[in-house]
């Protein structure tokens, strides 16, 4: 079997976006018998909050919408992860730039993408921060994570050859909410 598919959401602190895009990328490639193709982490670009919990409010809108986050921990974004993951998906520009920064001789930016770049619906591109909002500002990054992750996911199985999966990933999502 070929190595997984290594795929790393980044925001800021890596306890809101982050780590709510991993946990509905990765049951949604569970869902669809994916699993054993993908490595999936998050982390954030800053080390504001390195080895906390995810975001209680996010834990509470992942939960309301199928998802857990509560193994989840805060890790920091390293300039070896340009070369280790295949796809990094970042949240926004500012987090975009961290990122880029990071990449001192200029080799991976084509791993480097907007989180939004596959949302069918991507608005300004950027993912909007929910930490100093309420429940709908969570609510609304859990409806954007969800269908992005969608078309991520569809477009990583055209991309890499997991086509006797296609069916699956159209017909098929975890999480969805009625």
């Amino acid at each position: 079997m070929p190595d997984p598919i290594r795929i790393q959401f980044v925001c800021l602190g890596n306890i809101c976006r982050s780590p709510l895009a991993k946990a509905v990328f990765r049951d949604k490639v569970e869902t669809n018998g994916l699993s054993e193709h993908f490595e999936i982490a998050s982390s954030g670009t800053s080390n504001y909050h390195i080895g906390d919990p995810a975001d209680q409010r996010m834990r509470k809108t992942a939960k309301r919408n199928g998802h857990s986050l509560e193994d989840h921990r805060s890790s920091q974004f390293q300039a070896e992860d340009l070369e280790t993951f295949d796809h990094i998906f970042v949240m926004d520009k500012s987090n975009l730039n961290d990122v880029l920064h990071l990449d001192e001789n200029d080799e991976y930016g084509g791993k480097v993408r907007l989180f939004r770049e596959f949302d069918p619906e991507p608005d300004d591109y950027q993912v909007p921060d929910p930490y100093h909002g309420g429940r709908e500002g969570f609510e609304n990054v859990y409806d954007i994570v969800n269908r992005t992750s969608d078309a991520i996911l569809h477009r990583l199985v055209e991309e890499h050859g997991l086509a006797e999966h296609l069916d699956e990933v159209e017909s098929g999502s975890a999480g969805e909410r009625g």
